[in-house]
């Protein structure tokens, strides 16, 4: 009983990483129709960036709120000057430019800290463990499924119950009238842009103290979140947040148990959807 609790644990905390990260590449992706392979490498730089505040100023919630805001700007750069020309253009042009940046930004990320593999301080209110009976459960693992669930509730009512979310589903569904009742399309994809972006540097924060940063994180965790993106369905943020549970408690599991496995029980799962459900779990069927 033990074993299934702690497997379980550790299932929705790998769930939520990949939920924190996929919901921006979502939003990106399955809103604005933009693939962003630099996604990952806001994740990278998302936990790079904590490291340097928090190793400057010994605050980690100082870290964890402002260690967004760099990468947040040169997502916005990057999407205002470069992908806005791109959008008329095929999606392999896109993925061909922010193919590039993920270089750009690795290269960056080893002049200024190395290629050594580095880890952020738990901070001291969630060092040890929460014990439960016989059962121990660590504080940081906690604040983890804490926080993904926060921001599931916290995107959900901002794009479902939401003026903000009210336009960007109406410049999804048809920019041409929603330009002509007054709504700045243009703008409101730069704010998409930017949230997906933040999300994903917000996801590098939280699981730096697990995962540790390095350059090629950010490649690691772009596979899987694109499998939770295509697995829940394009633009479908209760479709990310099942398909992640789905594929954490399948990695982690399958890890666990079946450790050769492991990689071909997630594919494999895809590959399933993708037979009996193309548009994903929570997806709209094409019109």
């Amino acid at each position: 009983m033990e074993l299934i609790f702690s497997q379980a644990v550790n299932s929705l905390v790998y769930a939520m990483l990949l939920f924190v990260l996929s919901a921006g590449l979502s939003l990106i992706f399955g809103l604005m129709n933009v693939i962003n392979i630099a996604h990952g490498s806001f994740f990278m730089i998302g936990g790079y960036v904590a490291l340097a505040l928090a190793g400057a100023t010994g605050n980690y919630w100082l870290a964890l709120t402002l260690a967004p805001v760099p990468a947040i700007a040169m997502g916005v750069v990057m999407e205002r000057v470069f992908l806005r020309r791109l959008y008329k253009r095929g999606h392999l042009d896109q993925v061909l430019l922010t193919f590039g940046f993920t270089y750009i930004f690795i290269g960056g990320v080893r002049w200024l800290w190395g290629a050594d593999i580095r880890t952020l301080a738990v901070p001291g209110i969630l060092e040890g463990a929460v014990e439960i009976g016989s059962l121990a459960l660590p504080k940081y693992r906690l604040f983890i499924i804490g926080v993904g669930l926060a921001l599931a509730t916290l995107l959900w009512l901002l794009l479902e119950r939401s003026r903000f979310g009210a336009m960007v589903r109406a410049g999804v569904d048809d920019a041409f009238t929603a330009t002509g009742l007054g709504i700045d399309v243009s703008l409101l994809f730069s704010a998409v842009f930017a949230l997906g972006v933040g999300l994903s540097a917000l996801g590098g924060v939280v699981a730096a103290p697990v995962l540790g940063v390095y350059p090629g994180l950010d490649a690691e965790v772009l596979i899987p979140s694109f499998i939770v993106v295509v697995v829940g369905g394009l633009g479908s943020l209760k479709g990310a947040f099942i398909a992640s549970i789905v594929v954490g408690v399948l990695d982690t599991l399958g890890k666990s148990y079946l450790p050769e496995l492991s990689i071909f029980i997630v594919y494999l799962a895809l590959i399933v959807v993708l037979l009996t459900r193309p548009q994903g779990l929570c997806g709209r069927v094409p019109a």
